[in-house]
């Protein structure tokens, strides 16, 4: 008889863009099934480039300023304030380098203006959370190293940013991962200075609970993110065995750190009408202004999970009007 042992089964499949089998190894297929590939031109009049910001995974940021920084830039003239960006794709999939996250971030650094660091992070299923937030503090302990060199900084970073007003914002998973990393700086378990962190933009944020929020229970109708997809990312995302009150998926579960006496950061919390998470957002936004937190929510009617890197149109044109305003007012 053969010794021969059956074929892996498939555990978790998402549509076709990610397999997870039984032996724990990935398939990975064409994300543009679920993200776009455009087309997205480049904008006229941003610079961008990639940079290592950790050499021994490999991680990489992709660095945007508007062209015209250069000519206000330089000894003693007014830089620009930081956005660091967290891409989406539910911990699972994307990337700084696909098309709509790219064109986002070129708007941003165009029209707010700033510049924009959008940072690579580990993905699950083959890294299971908290690599992602790892990831997000080990960039932020860099973007430090970066500041305390000044002239001698990487030099779009030296001729261009200020890094006294740096902002940590991003879509989706990102946005919750944006979230975890702002923690752990008020909680003291990191300490970005010279960096200053001024405020918090979270974007269609990724969260969860096992109780299930209104949105989840009847979904509006024109949804681009089903709960059974929301479902799939976190089993696939979370520890194994985790469910979906684990402190990284619920900022309000059981065991998730207690928010009130932290120094948070302004936050500026986006949530858009036609999303499964609607409720999961609304929910974060309303308990930490409870709390006495300087929270601004900004609601998008007939809008989907993903409006913020769509096509350019009116609501991304007023997200990025928001947004201009929230990073300029904050001191």
């Amino acid at each position: 008889m053969s010794g021969d042992t059956a074929p892996p089964q498939v555990v978790e499949d998402f549509m076709g863009v990610l397999k997870l089998l039984s032996d724990g190894s990935v398939v990975r297929g064409d994300e543009s099934v679920l993200l776009s590939a455009g087309p997205f031109p480049d904008l006229p009049g941003v610079q961008w480039k990639d940079v290592v910001y950790d050499a021994t995974r490999g991680l990489k940021v992709r660095v945007y300023r508007p062209s015209s920084s250069l000519a206000i830039t330089g000894e003693g003239a007014t830089k620009l304030p930081v956005l660091v960006y967290f891409h989406g794709g539910g911990y699972c999939i994307g990337a700084p380098d696909k098309p709509m996250f790219h064109s986002c971030c070129q708007r941003f650094a165009a029209e707010l203006p700033a510049v924009v660091l959008s940072v690579q992070y580990r993905l699950a299923p083959e890294h299971r959370l908290p690599a992602a937030i790892d990831d997000g503090a080990t960039f932020l302990s860099w973007l430090s190293g970066q500041a305390a060199l000044g002239s001698n900084a990487e030099p779009w970073l030296a001729e261009s940013a200020d890094f006294s007003r740096t902002f940590m914002s991003g879509v989706s998973s990102g946005a919750n991962l944006a979230h975890h990393v702002v923690v752990q700086v008020s909680s003291g378990q990191i300490v970005p200075n010279p960096v200053h962190i001024s405020g918090c933009v979270l974007i269609s944020a990724f969260f969860g609970s096992v109780e299930r929020v209104a949105t989840e229970s009847d979904p509006p109708v024109g949804v681009t993110l089903t709960v059974e997809m929301s479902d799939r990312f976190w089993r696939m995302a979370l520890p194994l065995g985790a469910t979906r009150d684990h402190p990284l998926a619920n900022p309000f579960g059981p065991d998730s750190p207690n928010l009130e006496p932290l120094a948070l950061p302004p936050v500026l919390v986006v949530a858009s009408e036609l999303d499964v998470l609607r409720g999961h957002v609304l929910r974060y936004a309303a308990r930490l202004k409870e709390m006495g937190k300087d929270v601004e929510l900004a609601e998008f009617k007939g809008q989907n999970h993903s409006f913020s890197i769509r096509e350019c149109g009116q609501a991304s044109e007023e997200l990025t009007r928001i947004l201009r305003q929230f990073v300029h007012q904050v001191k």
